[in-house]
């Protein structure tokens, strides 16, 4: 998710009163589903990730019933949600090789699902509680950076063979820095507009978001279409992870060959997307 969007929000289209939900304890699945996934959640194109969109949300909501049951708070599933991707990062780097390795990857990528399921029930159970707050959104967000480091980090140590200093580690922690950059230049709009006295949103919608000049209106567009930021994102680069961990267990490679060419892939579109995404935003009117 440009980064994910927390979901520890305010609800919409419920009311504040008057809709007498059941107590935490006697919800139902269907009750989760009205009070904790509001109109409209899983149309949030540059917010809600497409892998909630495509199932997580049909599960999550009773997931999020067993949250409800045990007593769980929204932070309480916050904090397990940063635990599971920072373990997913730690088991993708355990040394390993071959079949091993490939179930080093497959730990860290079933880690990460659990990740983002967790990331979808921490709001739902928010927002059924009515106990969304600033602090949950923090969180929220502190998790999504945690997460994706670690994995990039992890990916670095899988790419070295081991846990050793090394290129392959270094580079991991390059494409580790650049991530964290990437979503440090968006929530820092918010952070620059509110220091000026300005809204957090732009006025103009989706208009404020496009660059003024036209040719890198058009080059944001092109990159935007072919989508190949997303696999530094912490579902899809896990899953492409499990894809080349498999590769070098079929070709029975001494040396991780596919884990590395996809570190170098990702290492670059790292240090390349946060210098476009700097551009874009700087020549956007979203600082305006």
């Amino acid at each position: 998710m440009e980064a994910e969007a927390p979901d520890h929000q305010a609800p919409t289209g419920v009311p504040d009163g008057g809709d007498h939900r059941p107590d935490r304890r006697r919800a139902s699945v269907a009750d989760i589903r009205r009070y904790g996934q509001p109109p409209g959640l899983k149309d949030r194109r540059n917010e809600e990730h497409w892998a909630g969109r495509l199932y997580m949300r049909d599960l999550s909501p009773y997931f999020a019933w067993i949250a409800l049951r045990l007593g769980f708070s929204p932070n309480q599933l916050t904090y397990l949600m940063m635990l599971s991707g920072i373990v997913a990062g730690v088991v993708v780097s355990l040394p390993a090789s071959g079949t091993a390795a490939l179930w080093t990857a497959l730990g860290g990528a079933v880690l990460i699902q659990v990740y983002l399921l967790l990331d979808c029930v921490d709001g739902e159970v928010a927002r059924y509680l009515r106990r969304t707050s600033v602090a949950g959104v923090f969180l929220d967000r502190i998790g999504h950076y945690l997460s994706e480091v670690s994995l990039l980090i992890g990916l670095g140590f899988a790419a070295q063979g081991g846990w050793k200093n090394g290129g392959w580690a270094e580079l991991g922690l390059v494409a580790a820095l650049g991530a964290a950059l990437i979503k440090a230049e968006t929530d820092n709009v918010v952070v620059a507009r509110a220091k000026s006295g300005l809204a957090a949103d732009p006025s103009g919608g989706d208009r404020a978001l496009r660059p003024r000049s036209t040719g890198i209106a058009l080059a944001r567009q092109a990159a935007s279409m072919l989508r190949f930021h997303r696999i530094i994102g912490a579902v899809e680069l896990s899953l492409l992870i499990l894809a080349a961990a498999a590769l070098d267990a079929v070709l029975g490679t001494d040396t991780p060959a596919a884990i590395r060419v996809l570190m170098v892939a990702v290492a670059a579109v790292a240090v390349l997307q946060t210098l476009l995404h700097l551009v874009s935003i700087l020549a956007s009117r979203r600082l305006k």
